[in-house]
């Protein structure tokens, strides 16, 4: 197959598969949410029909200007179920109708922004705390490249898409997202790194990826055609990644095993003869001062100034030998790096004393907290008053200085304390958090364009969201080849939307049923009901 043909192939593909996509969902209703009351229709959950979603929120573009906000307000249908914005309310009643244009420009920025936040949160804190507690677990290299290291590459593909399925106007969202970075990492990315370091492709590792994704996507357009989503088909969706885990595994042992049957020892290792799931973890702090430049004479620092040190997200020796490009790009990413290093503990097992920041750390068991109160939810659970007087997030505060206060007398500047390792917990789930709520602005503000352009939100999906979602990746995979692990990364491209289908979906359409289940009593099974497209509610 020449190059021409392969190019052709994909695009056909790409094309294929949008309107598959598309024709299903418009003929039975499953997971865009435009035809049909619910994507989900468990069989053992009982559904009541509800007026079309989405397409109701579409018509407001066509009333009159002056009726536009009311129909915002008024309508549930046009509300977002999470989130901190109301685009739509920002963009039909904060604005003249003729600022249209300029909101739209606001709201693209602003998408743009998300998307810089996203993969800061997930390459500066979520990473590197997922490779410290692989570190602290001992997991073998393999099962953290497939499980922790993989889920930490993909967290704001899969954070989009359980915020996307949690929504049934916005699941068709999640489905375009998962396939359009399936298409565009495996063409696109997987091109780049064959041109930037052309290499031999591991035959047995790379079919093991292959049949395993198209498995996944066979399962999906399954679903899609029959327009329905059990509980047990959710499972499978998990279980079958559970499966692939445990495959490479074996296959990694196996390898190995082979290897010393054989007695191959007299020629080292290379990178390149490495299986494709070992991939080694790599601490990521970088905000700390290279070797080059520690002072000869060492002093002992004031607890302010760790602090403020800590704090400083910019090293002006790196910015006064970088580019302008990567200048400007740094003063985009100064606020946000301020904000997840003063609410973000990062633990670093390579390092002596493991990223210990003493003052940083204490101030940590407070902020972290009260962010896990007021990003859960929204903030919903945060500003939860206890008995109608004293709300939560006062509860967290009052808690978490009271830890503070006991860790900063009871610990030191120069050596960490016992339990520090279970900061590297705290900053998990303070950056899973972040990177939720940074996801579920990026589907307010789809959704909310989608409602403009009157666009479907499968399209969107397989466009904006898997661009924005797949940019890291796209930077990750090309540093490693430009490194010399060019096999490495391109395991990392099947690998990676494996994950990203099998969890995001499973676990998605799994979240979805488990919040049927306890808003309906489940009673006489009814299946989730159809409209056509040409019927009025």
């Amino acid at each position: 197959m020449t190059g021409r043909q392969k190019d052709l192939y994909w695009v056909l593909s790409l094309f294929l598969m949008l309107r598959m996509v598309e024709t299903v969902s418009g003929a039975r209703g499953p997971f865009t949410g435009t035809h049909m009351s619910s994507p989900f229709s468990a069989s053992d959950v009982k559904q009541t029909p509800t007026v079309d979603v989405y397409i109701q929120c579409r018509e407001v573009c066509g009333l009159n200007v002056s009726d536009r906000c009311d129909f915002i307000r008024t309508n549930p249908d046009c509300r977002s179920e999470g989130g901190y914005l109301n685009y739509l309310e920002g963009i039909f009643c904060r604005l003249p109708p003729n600022l249209l244009p300029l909101a739209v420009t606001l709201y693209a920025v602003w998408l743009l922004y998300l998307f810089l936040i996203l993969g800061v949160t997930a390459g500066k804190f979520f990473c590197p705390n997922l490779s410290a507690i692989c570190t602290l677990l001992k997991l073998s290299h393999n099962v953290a490249g497939v499980t922790f290291l993989a889920f930490g590459n993909g967290a704001p593909d899969i954070f989009s898409a359980l915020v996307a399925f949690s929504d049934p106007r916005t699941a068709g969202l999640a489905l375009g997202a998962l396939f359009g970075a399936g298409v565009l990492v495996t063409t696109v990315v997987a091109g780049g790194i064959a041109i930037l370091r052309p290499f031999t492709a591991a035959s047995r590792p790379f079919l093991r990826d292959i049949v395993f994704y198209m498995v996944a996507v066979f399962l999906t357009f399954t679903a899609l055609y029959l327009g329905r989503v059990t509980l047990a088909w959710a499972l499978g969706y998990l279980g079958l990644y559970v499966f692939y885990v445990l495959t490479v595994v074996v296959c990694t042992w196996l390898y190995r095993w082979q290897r010393r049957r054989s007695l191959v020892y007299s020629m080292p290792g290379t990178p390149e003869m490495l299986s494709d799931s070992e991939v080694e973890p790599v601490s990521s702090n970088s905000y700390d001062y290279s070797e080059e430049y520690r002072p000869l004479l060492l002093y002992q620092e004031t607890t302010a100034q760790i602090l403020a040190r800590a704090l400083n997200p910019l090293d002006y020796r790196k910015w006064r030998n970088k580019s302008v490009y990567w200048r400007a790009l740094k003063v985009l990413k100064l606020p946000v790096e301020f904000l997840l290093l003063l609410t973000v503990p990062v633990v670093d097992p390579d390092k002596d004393d493991g990223n210990w920041k003493r003052p940083l750390n204490c101030l940590h068991l407070v902020i972290s907290p009260l962010v896990l109160a007021l990003t859960l939810q929204s903030g919903a659970y945060g500003i939860y008053e206890i008995g109608g007087l004293f709300p939560v997030w006062a509860v967290v505060v009052i808690v978490g200085t009271a830890l503070a206060a006991v860790t900063f007398f009871a610990t030191s500047n120069s050596e960490p304390p016992r339990f520090h390792w279970l900061f590297a917990f705290l900053g998990f789930l303070t950056s899973a958090l972040w990177i939720n709520a940074a996801a579920t602005e990026v589907v307010n503000i789809l959704r909310s364009l989608g409602v403009v352009f009157r666009l479907s939100n499968t399209v969107l999906g397989l466009t904006l969201l898997a661009w924005g979602n797949s940019i890291g990746d796209a930077f990750s995979d090309f540093t490693l080849a430009r490194q010399g692990y060019p096999r490495m990364a391109f395991a990392a491209c099947f690998g990676g939307i494996i994950l990203n289908i099998l969890v995001g979906v499973g676990l998605g359409c799994l979240l979805q049923i488990s919040r049927s289940h306890a808003e309906v009593k489940p009673s006489h099974p009814v299946r989730s009901p159809t409209r056509d497209l040409n019927s009025r509610p």
